[in-house]
């Protein structure tokens, strides 16, 4: 299975035969890969219909929740990995997500666009709101409701408790990115987080 360069990094940083909740999945590609090339044991959580079917029909475990009101549905320590992949920005609670997150799994991997890139705040400087390959919508058609800065973010996982133990950058073609890590919240234009309670 091909994956696109974000999703294979995702997938490089979850060890083999691990037990892995994916929350907000999607069509569920991640998880299929995961399942067919490292024999993890996985269930999705998506609550889209249309994108619940796609993930039934690759094979997907995936179970139709909200992910800001019933995350309580799952036991503590029930998974050894809780992903939340380009999401946080479109739930309405993401303190709360991530507090139940780290009471499901041990290992958080969370990756999130940045609203700071420098193209970004170029764009807003201009009176626009930002379009890019990481903010595809427009402001009136978005599924973001919210717009968060790597700093911000980082300030949220503090807040919650949560260590970062690995900060991955990421450029538009959702690569790790080749400029230093310190300019991060300028140029990058999303994160990938490896995080613990």
């Amino acid at each position: 299975m091909n994956l696109r360069p974000e999703l294979a990094l995702l997938a490089d940083l979850i060890p083999d035969r691990s037990r892995v909740l994916d929350l907000g999945c999607g069509s569920g590609t991640l998880l299929a890969h995961l399942i067919a090339e490292a024999d993890c044991r996985g269930t999705g959580v998506e609550i889209d219909p249309g994108a619940v079917l796609a993930a039934i029909g690759r094979g997907v475990p995936v179970v139709e929740l909200d992910i800001d009101t019933q995350l309580d549905d799952f036991a503590d320590d029930s998974y050894d990995v809780v992903v939340l992949s380009r999401t946080i920005q479109t739930i309405r609670r993401p303190r709360e997500v991530l507090q139940q997150m780290a009471r499901i799994g041990d290992t958080l991997i969370v990756s999130v666009p940045n609203f700071g890139q420098l193209g970004n705040r170029l764009r807003l400087l201009h009176g626009r709101m930002p379009m890019s390959r990481d903010l595809p919508h427009a402001w009136y058609d978005t599924p973001n409701l919210r717009f968060t800065t790597l700093v911000d973010l980082e300030n949220l996982f503090a807040a919650v408790g949560l260590r970062t133990e690995r900060r991955i950058v990421l450029n538009s073609a959702g690569r790790p990115a080749r400029s230093g890590q310190h300019l991060a919240n300028l140029f990058g234009a999303a994160a990938v987080y490896v995080l613990r309670a």
